[in-house]
């Protein structure tokens, strides 16, 4: 007789179903797991990353709002340093530079403060200054540079802590060795190389963000210079 044909009661029918369910909930649950407690797994090392990645956080946010503010330019700013520099009124073009409070009135603030000096010291103190602003703004990058390299490196090392714990176990264990005997281990292993690659992402991409967006300021300090010294250069009319 085929075994497929034999008839099952209803009540036997709906028990198999029913732990079968019971079956597939319990293998769910067992693998179901939240964010903080798959981090719990990786270790102390996790501690390092969550710096590592709370100060790319702040890093990006801070140097976003600076550059944000220096970017700010007012369009009539140069025109205003050439009428006043025309008119003899570098008393009110100082005064401008420092009501401005951006890179480039700074940088032609120390500009105007050599006048009647040949034009290599005039653009002398200018680049020296905007030396100065450049480093201002770069404040931070550094941190984002090290946290670029050092986030999967630390990754790294958390896979490698991890599968000696893992090995470690598995010979403590001897002949009675389980899967359940290595996880802790293997857990390590593979959640601190996760977060390490994205803490290093996250680092890589704000750095190379502020960098964009620093050159682009650079460039128009470079555009403000050459047009002041452009005023300088031209006779008044």
């Amino acid at each position: 007789m085929n075994l497929l044909q034999i008839p099952v009661p209803g009540d036997t029918a709906q028990a198999i179903y029913d732990t079968m369910q019971q079956v597939a909930t319990a293998e769910t649950e067992a693998v179901t797991m939240n964010a903080f407690d798959l981090a719990l797994k990786g270790g102390w090392l996790m501690v390092v990353l969550l710096i590592l990645l709370l100060m790319t956080i702040y890093v990006l946010i801070e140097r976003t709002l600076v550059i944000n503010k220096e970017s700010k330019e007012d369009n009539s700013f140069m025109n205003r340093i050439k009428d006043y520099i025309h008119d003899g009124k570098i008393d009110a073009a100082v005064a401008l530079c420092r009501n401005t409070d951006t890179p480039s009135a700074r940088m032609v603030e120390k500009g105007i403060s050599r006048l009647g000096r040949p034009t290599a010291d005039v653009m002398s103190a200018i680049e020296n200054q905007g030396n100065i602003e450049i480093s201002k703004l770069e404040k931070g990058l550094p941190v984002l540079a090290t946290s670029a390299s050092a986030a999967p490196m630390v990754g790294f090392l958390g896979t490698v802590t991890g599968m000696v714990n893992a090995f470690m176990s598995m010979a403590n264990a001897g002949a009675n060795v389980s899967i359940t005997t290595l996880s802790a281990g293997i857990y390590e292993a593979l959640v601190t190389t996760v977060a390490g690659l994205i803490v290093g992402i996250i680092a890589l991409f704000s750095y190379n963000y502020l960098t964009t967006r620093i050159k682009g300021i650079v460039n128009k300090l470079e555009m403000r210079v050459m047009e002041f010294m452009d005023i300088l250069n031209e006779p008044a009319v």
